[in-house]
């Protein structure tokens, strides 16, 4: 089964992390994305630029309306994600607890509603 782990963290503290600090999140990082890989879980996944950057799209009586930003005011924001393969949600939930950003933010594991084409 296909789960999505959805990365979220506060921007603006980790926007205050150290370089040194920043960058060995960055290493570890690297080494799980390595290990997921090697493992067979790892189906795709990337870092997200911040929410400044983002836009919320809405269609409302068939116009559609653009808002700068996130959808929602929130603590944390989404940063990143993976998209894995796992047995279970058990499976799944062990391989979140594993992300490096689980130590400053937390991780949603999603399940993903597969079609059949």
């Amino acid at each position: 089964m296909q789960y999505l782990l959805m990365i979220y963290l506060n921007e603006v503290e980790y926007a205050k992390m150290e370089k040194e600090a920043e960058g060995k999140m960055l290493a570890e990082y690297q080494t799980f994305t390595q290990s997921i890989i090697a493992s067979g879980n790892y189906k795709g996944g990337d870092r997200l630029q911040p929410t400044t950057t983002s836009t919320t799209v809405r269609v409302r009586d068939g116009k559609i309306l653009t808002t700068d930003g996130p959808f929602a005011e929130t603590r944390e924001q989404l940063g990143g994600y993976y998209m894995i393969e796992a047995n279970n949600l058990d499976e799944a939930i062990g391989i979140a607890a594993r992300i490096p950003g689980a130590r400053l933010g937390s991780i949603e594991v999603r399940p993903v509603w597969q079609y059949d084409h």
